[in-house]
This record gives structure tokens, C-alpha cells and sequence, in this order.
């Protein structure tokens, strides 16, 4: 199964891993980190959640496909796609169809009290 993990890090942690995996040839894994938690939930709404369960592991389909199999109107769900487009947690096919190229996402973050 291709699993991306979407977490919340540090940039010093994410360049730590780099690093790691430079020296070792190792990559640890697909991963999508965001700064802080208040960020991965202003990117990651209710709607694109539920937009990027339909598309795990659907293959390329068009934006009005995708609206069609949220239920939603393709107006919105245009949106929200180049909002997870340009978080890099959807790429776009050469023919313009838009794909989340992984079959399970895991998520990985504490809250800790301030």
C-alpha cells in the first residue's frame, strides 16, 4: 500500500531527515509536513479532507469527476484543488487531470500544552 504521511514539523526536523537520508540512501517515506497544526487545518478543511479520501488511490480523474464523486459543485471543488495543489498534496497529469498518488494517507502529530 502507498501510505503518505501528513504530519506536523519543524523545519529543522524535515532538513534533519534529509540529511539522514542523504548519508544513509534511505529515504524514510512519503511525507507532507506542515509547520503547525493551525496551518495543516487551515490547509486541510473538512471538504478537502473528504476530497482527498475519494481521490486515494482513484488515479487521474478531471476536476469535474472529482466534484461529481464529492457531490459538491465543480466551482468549489476547483478551489479547494489548487488550494491541496499548491500545498503539494495533489500533483497534476501532462493532460491536466489532477491525482493523489497515494492509496492511504497517515496522520502524526501530538498538540502539546503551551
Amino acid at each position: 500500500m502507498n501510505t503518505v504521511t501528513i504530519d506536523v514539523r519543524s523545519l529543522a526536523d524535515n532538513l534533519a531527515d534529509f540529511a539522514t537520508a542523504w548519508k544513509t540512501d534511505q529515504a524514510s517515506g512519503p511525507r507532507i509536513s506542515f509547520e503547525t497544526p493551525e496551518l495543516l487545518w487551515k490547509v486541510l478543511t473538512a471538504k478537502r479532507w473528504q476530497l482527498l479520501k475519494t481521490l486515494a488511490g482513484a488515479g487521474p480523474v478531471t476536476i469535474r469527476e472529482a466534484a461529481r464523486r464529492v457531490g459538491r459543485d465543480v466551482k468549489a471543488v476547483h478551489g479547494d484543488v489548487h488550494a491541496l495543489l499548491d500545498a503539494g498534496l495533489l500533483d497534476k497529469t501532462e493532460d491536466g487531470k489532477i491525482v493523489f498518488p497515494y492509496d492511504a494517507i497517515h496522520v502524526d502529530f501530538v498538540v502539546k500544552a503551551a
